[in-house]
């Protein structure tokens, strides 16, 4: 949420700001609406004021019925006000984060901008096939029993793939804690505040599922809850950064994916994800945007995935965003870079939200930034796959993982 100061001292920019990103507040009509309000919290105040002051005297019949008229007024003004208020907050809910100066125009993903690229892509004397014809011989990916359980857009991996799954969260978890990350298991579920405080509503509300009768919904990924772990407390500056990573289920209903990356476990109701997390000062945010980035590199480049870093245009990226960079790894099966994770400077546009503040060393609080940033999810799983399949159909492990499968270096069809 931007600052109500911020807006006034900037409109021109915040303007431009919101025809980049199509977003159709008016930002007049909210600085007349806040205008309005200012107003009426002044007229309110006076109001108060005029009945105390009567309240504190003897009271005639006369005083008694200008006290009765003075409260009609108040409660009628406070109404007003109230409806104001949430004219207010509306709109400002719909207003998107500023964004960088060296963030891309562009209308989607086809126009963000490559900025580094690593790893030789590998070369096959077959025709390499993807990672649902892999996972099938190999046994071990099932669609077809997901769907006769749920629906289209589920997975069972069993077996090795599971195996393999689990020993690169592993891995990964294990990099991170050396890093100085704190490893969370979280809730499942997100109550509203929490996911309007990360920013997922209002803007994402059609991609939840929300469960009738309760208020939650199952989260889309644990930064929903991780930054929401601080709402309306107040840090020391000598504690920043804070730097978490949770290990978490994500469920999305994928609405407007229709028809999109049918094949495989690409696109997906559900899946496993390694977020991490870092909440720090303002002055500091590019500097933790920047080691989450080589966090996730670190990654790639230790399960030997060739990579591309995009860094995301204004089309792609979502409206809590101020600068985002994508990791796209090599899928030969696809014969293209595919979207392995995402990292996002949010600036403080979630803690404002979510009224989580530090105080700093000249006792002022401030608003720390967020960093949300995938470390690893279920499509690394595939991308190994992939690059590592051999002629017979049989797939070879990472090193690095080996150790977590007992020592397995390859697996085979059954």
């Amino acid at each position: 949420m931007l600052d109500i100061d911020f807006i006034k001292q900037n409109k021109e920019a915040v303007i431009a700001n919101c025809q980049r990103r199509k977003c159709k507040v008016d930002i007049n009509e909210l600085l007349d609406l806040i205008e309005k309000k200012n107003a009426k919290i002044v007229e309110l105040e006076a109001l108060r004021h005029e009945i105390n002051a009567l309240s504190k005297t003897k009271p005639d019949a006369k005083t008694i019925q200008k006290l009765k008229i003075l409260k009609e007024n108040t409660r009628a003004l406070q109404e007003e006000l109230d409806k104001l208020l949430v004219k207010v907050e509306t709109k400002l809910s719909w207003l998107p984060n500023m964004l960088s100066s060296d963030v891309p125009h562009g209308k989607d993903d086809s126009e963000n901008v490559e900025v580094k690229k690593w790893g030789d892509l590998p070369k096959f004397d077959f025709t390499p096939r993807d990672h649902e014809d892999l996972g099938i011989a190999l046994d071990i990916l099932d669609k077809e029993r997901a769907t006769k359980v749920t629906e289209g857009k589920f997975y069972f991996l069993k077996g090795n793939g599971a195996r393999l799954t689990w020993a690169l969260y592993t891995f990964a978890q294990n990099l991170l804690f050396e890093k100085g990350f704190t490893f969370f298991l979280t809730p499942d579920l997100a109550k509203q505040n929490s996911l309007f405080g990360t920013g997922y509503l209002p803007f994402a509300t059609d991609d939840l599922y929300a469960i009738q009768r309760t208020g939650l919904s199952l989260i889309g990924t644990s930064e929903q809850v991780l930054v929401s772990y601080h709402a309306n407390e107040t840090m020391d500056e000598k504690n920043l950064p804070k730097m978490y990573c949770a290990f978490s289920p994500c469920f999305r209903t994928e609405a407007g994916s229709y028809g999109k990356d049918t094949r495989g476990i690409f696109r997906v109701h559900q899946f496993h994800k390694l977020e991490q997390i870092v909440f720090c000062r303002p002055e500091d945010s590019e500097k933790y945007m920047d080691l989450c980035q080589k966090n996730e590199e670190d990654l790639a480049e230790a399960l030997g995935i060739p990579y591309r870093r995009v860094l995301v245009c204004d089309g792609d990226m979502g409206a809590p965003g101020y600068k985002k960079y994508d990791l796209e790894g090599w899928f030969p099966g696809q014969n293209r870079y595919r979207e392995l994770t995402s990292n996002t400077n949010l600036t403080d546009f979630q803690t404002r939200r979510l009224n989580i503040k530090f105080l700093n060393s000249k006792k002022d609080n401030r608003f720390p930034h967020t960093i949300s940033a995938t470390a690893i999810s279920d499509r690394w799983v595939l991308a190994i796959l992939e690059n590592n399949q051999q002629k017979d159909g049989s797939v070879k492990v990472p090193e690095v993982l080996r150790p977590y499968l007992g020592n397995l270096d390859v697996i085979r069809p059954k």
